[in-house]
């Protein structure tokens, strides 16, 4: 299966409908991101085949320049958001890897779906999409997954990733849950959780390939 027949069902109706034009609206009116062609990025990245980790975040960065499509990711010509650097710490602390890229592109690249719950937002206004209907869309992504899918590692950070625990069949997929890598929360369960050490050991218990969160290509 792909995208195309995932998604068929759920395009074709009103609901999308109005949802895409909502969407039309807030980007003729106001600077949206990320940009409108990146807005499925994250499905572009990562085809429904070839998912091994879903990875869910709430909505995208809002400030210029930052969301790119994938939750967490930015672009190397941008700070790094703080809880971009506390993942990438965890990683460092859990498997010794030093990643200074935060473009994420290779995990994506690779089976891991960065998917945000909402799939744009206001300039410089976060959260300022939530009401637009996007989580209708990624919980049927989610379920989807869930459905038609067998041994998905699901990796829920903080309280409100944890709340799509709900849409996932856990008797046949790994969900790995820890508090939120934000610094509000970083301290209360993120640090030391080690969610890249897991994911690759359930990889490999089911002998799949495990993920290279080092990425040696755009490294400078």
């Amino acid at each position: 299966m792909t995208w195309t027949d995932i998604l068929e069902p759920i395009k074709n109706t009103e609901y999308f409908e109005t949802l895409w034009k909502q969407v039309e609206q807030e980007y003729s009116a106001d600077k949206c991101f990320p940009l409108k062609e990146q807005i499925f990025r994250a499905l572009d990245l990562t085809p429904f085949e070839k998912i091994k980790v879903v990875i869910i975040g709430q909505d995208p960065y809002h400030n210029d320049d930052q969301a790119n499509g994938l939750c967490f990711s930015v672009s190397q010509k941008v700070k790094i958001p703080p809880s971009l650097k506390n993942i990438l710490k965890e990683l460092k602390d859990d498997l010794d890897i030093d990643r200074s890229n935060p473009e994420l592109d290779d995990w994506a690249e690779q089976g891991v779906l960065l998917l945000n719950a909402t799939l744009t937002v206001k300039a410089h206004s976060p959260n300022s999409h939530k009401d637009l209907g996007w989580e209708h869309f990624t919980n049927f992504i989610i379920k989807e997954i869930s459905t038609n899918k067998e041994n998905i590692v699901f990796v829920l950070w903080g309280a409100f990733a944890q709340k799509k625990e709900e849409l996932i069949d856990s008797s046949k997929h790994c969900i790995i849950k820890s508090a939120h890598p934000s610094p509000f929360s970083v301290y209360r369960g993120f640090y030391g959780s080690k969610p890249f050490s897991q994911i690759n050991d359930y990889l490999k218990s089911i002998n799949q390939e495990p993920i290279s969160w080092q990425d040696r290509r755009f490294e400078k």
